[in-house]
């Protein structure tokens, strides 16, 4: 009876719609009190019950905010945290150069394996209960694998670790397009100004850490899980929820979003027809090698030449502390601007001038060199956004996300593992910085394509 009443409700506010011809000509006054009598009668149309919900969303939503900067601190310690006492794990472990390099190449690895299975458990599990099983995953890995006694080990519970940050690093830009959609670029923003704070403050802070647990490497990489626990539980509330954004507390509709809706009702798109899905996860991997690269090495090289182990800990957080505001102002920019070229190249002319002055001067500038490192690693939240800007509907940004980031991890395996066996083989840093600094290039080349102003959706569909 109250279904017929709702009906009968929707019904007449349509009719009373500017434009709407009624055909009985009946009194508007006495429709829209027959309206207001059968909204009274109506389960759920009473006035308290509206502030109710609004209450329920608004709480919800403040509580997905605070799982996304929790989970985006998390998503890069467990890797500058090592890269920061490289040299000391490198010792305890008995590792060679070429393991060693081996060792920063697990992070693109892990993310490319395991990053293409998230869309397919966030149907299954939905996308909170994923990403609160990604940080548990993170703690445990984290507690693990300093005490794990062998390399194998180590490695064993870094991918554990690593796990939990891919399947989250492709489920962020997902969270944030449905439950922020009118907010893409302020969420990204937000969510890459935490990530790389997580990142910085883990590489600041781990020798220093370290020093004050005793001096042994091992608490000081281990004291992070503490951090990655927190990050399980705004989640936890939300885990029993299949959707992104449940059907209790979903935003209020937005003008426009009935196609996108409907989008995300259709069958999956075939991404790889799209040049601009392409063109993205080639992006997204060359600048992958570089974070990799830098994360893991940058530290390194400033060792080698003659900076103190401290101060090349904060040399690395200053590349990482850079991401912060810009992380925050990037996105924002991004989304102003109908194509994302400009922006594209003017951080890879940064990469390009840091990798220069690595190159000839390492400990003179080691400080210039350190910032326009850090602007140019920024095409990190730049690419998650290009991810939420080119697609349309939210199935359409899980699939871009999970082909862009997995193709992208793949394709920057080899860099790290690459820039370990030159700098064994030749003994110095000049052939690995000469070699990042070429693939610079192609970066700022195929930045520009997936910076143009189209959709997957339009290009996957047009053959």
């Amino acid at each position: 009876m109250a279904s017929e009443e709702t009906r009968t409700t929707d019904t007449r506010t349509a009719m009373s719609s500017p434009g709407h011809r009624d055909p009985g000509h009946r009194d508007p006054g006495r429709r829209d009190a027959a309206a207001a009598s059968t909204a009274e009668t109506t389960p759920g149309a009473t006035s308290d019950a509206i502030p109710g919900a609004d209450r329920t969303r608004a709480w919800a939503t403040r509580l997905v905010v605070v799982g996304i900067v929790l989970s985006a601190l998390n998503l890069r310690p467990a890797i500058t945290s090592l890269g920061a006492l490289l040299e000391e794990v490198r010792d305890g472990l008995g590792m060679s150069g070429s393991v060693a390099g081996l060792l920063t190449s697990v992070p693109p690895l892990c993310f490319a394996v395991f990053g293409v299975t998230a869309p397919r458990l966030a149907r299954r599990f939905g996308p909170a209960a994923v990403v609160c099983a990604g940080m548990a995953a993170i703690t445990a890995g984290l507690l693990i694998r300093p005490y794990a006694g062998s390399t194998a080990g180590f490695l064993a519970a870094s991918a554990l670790a690593l796990m939990g940050i891919a399947v989250s690093n492709v489920l962020m830009p997902v969270i944030v397009k449905r439950w922020f959609p009118d907010r893409v670029g302020s969420m990204t923003g937000l969510y890459s100004m935490a990530l790389a704070m997580g990142t910085s403050l883990a590489a600041a802070v781990t020798v220093p850490l370290t020093d004050a647990l005793g001096g042994g490497w091992r608490p000081g990489l281990a004291v992070w899980a503490a951090l990655a626990a927190a990050a399980v539980l705004p989640w936890l509330p939300l885990v029993r929820d299949r959707g992104t954004a449940p059907t209790h507390i979903q935003p209020r509709p937005q003008p426009g979003r009935a196609a996108e809706a409907a989008g995300d009702r259709s069958a999956p798109l075939r991404i790889t027809r799209s040049r601009t899905a392409w063109a993205l996860a080639v992006f997204f991997g060359l600048q992958a090698t570089a974070a990799y690269v830098t994360m893991g090495w940058m530290a390194q090289i400033f060792r080698d030449a003659g900076v103190p182990a401290g101060t090349a800990g904060v040399l690395l957080a200053v590349t990482m502390v850079m991401g912060v505001p810009l992380a925050f102002v990037i996105p924002r920019v991004a989304t102003r601007l109908p194509q994302q070229g400009p922006i594209v190249l003017v951080l890879g002319v940064c990469g390009l001038a840091g990798y220069a002055g690595l190159y000839v001067a390492p400990a003179a500038g080691a400080w210039a060199w350190a910032v326009l490192l850090g602007v140019s690693n920024c095409a990190f939240p730049l690419a998650l956004t290009m991810v939420g800007m080119r697609a349309r509907s939210g199935a359409g940004v899980a699939q871009l996300s999970a082909f862009a980031q997995s193709t992208g991890y793949l394709i920057s395996i080899p860099g790290p593992l690459l820039v370990g066996v030159l700098y064994q083989q030749s003994g110095g840093w000049g052939l690995p910085i000469a070699l990042m600094a070429g693939l610079m290039v192609p970066q700022i080349l195929v930045g520009f394509l997936a910076g143009r102003n189209r959709t997957v959706e339009d290009e996957a569909t047009a053959h």
